[in-house]
């Protein structure tokens, strides 16, 4: 009775894990499956069936360039906002677990509530500071931006690690002779490696996939990021659903290509986050 409830529950766990693959990769494949069709096939002949494939929509977003200089725009936001932030955040983080001082715990619980902040209600002042700093419409402007959402994040996230990690060891080093800085960066950060490099990615992500500040603080159409160059891939009322999704899958490549190599890490910094010290 025991083996027959097991291979059930064996066969319900395999059927669920195979609806939940096909709900996740289903979009996936719809959208690849898209891109590589023509407009007229693509109204014509609605299928879920390659049929007719052809790279007509990525030649089109490629030989103009415009695209291509907006993805180098996004790596460029994303990547020196993560750096920032996680520099930043590793500090604040390591002073808000580890050191001693009034009305601590009420600063880690105000960065967690800065960072579930509604992004609508955070762009009226933050026009005005850029204004005023003459960043306006500048990718270095959009960094500062997006420091905003990215800092808080990554702070939180690493606080849950870094207090994980026992105290006797920086302890240790400095009974050697070590500063608290350097106990911070030659023994803290060294461990906390899995950690930053899952938060990066957290952060890399968010920053990658932003839209509303872009649109809000970017006007000029050299320096649009991955998401603006695509809602302005949408005229009107006409949806060029094969560009759209073209646009899409190159926009997806780079997150997934930084998961693919970052999956070891992004196990192990969250599941040594995720347990109780």
């Amino acid at each position: 009775m025991i083996d027959k409830l097991s291979r059930g529950q064996k066969i319900f766990s395999y059927v669920m894990l195979f609806l939940l693959a096909l709900t996740i990769l289903f979009p996936i494949y719809f959208m690849i499956t898209v891109s590589l069709k023509t407009p007229k096939d693509i109204y014509r002949t609605p299928s879920l069936l390659p049929t007719n494939l052809t790279l007509i929509n990525y030649s089109q977003l490629i030989d103009t360039g415009d695209f291509l200089v907006s993805i180098r725009n996004s790596l460029f936001v994303a990547g020196a906002s993560t750096f920032v932030s996680v520099i930043f955040s590793s500090m604040a983080a390591f002073s808000l677990v580890r050191l001693r001082y009034l009305y601590r715990n009420w600063i880690g619980r105000l960065i967690l509530f800065t960072y579930l902040t509604p992004s609508a209600l955070l762009f009226i002042p933050l026009s005005v500071i850029i204004a005023r700093l003459q960043l306006g419409n500048t990718l270095h402007g959009l960094i500062f931006v997006y420091l905003t959402f990215a800092a808080p994040l990554s702070t939180w996230l690493l606080m849950g690690y870094f207090k994980n990690i026992p105290v006797d060891l920086e302890e240790q080093a400095r009974v050697d002779g070590a500063t608290r800085l350097q106990s911070f960066v030659m023994i803290l950060l060294p461990i906390s490696a899995p950690a930053i490099i899952a938060v990066s990615v957290f952060t890399f992500t968010a920053a990658w996939n932003e839209l509303l500040f872009g649109v809000i603080f970017i006007t000029s159409p050299e320096l649009r990021t991955v998401p603006v160059a695509i809602s302005y891939l949408i005229t009107g009322d006409v949806f060029r659903w094969g560009l759209i999704m073209a646009a899409s899958v190159l926009a997806a490549l780079p997150v997934m290509i930084l998961y693919f190599l970052a999956q070891r890490f992004m196990v192990t910094g969250l599941a040594a986050g995720a347990t109780k010290g």
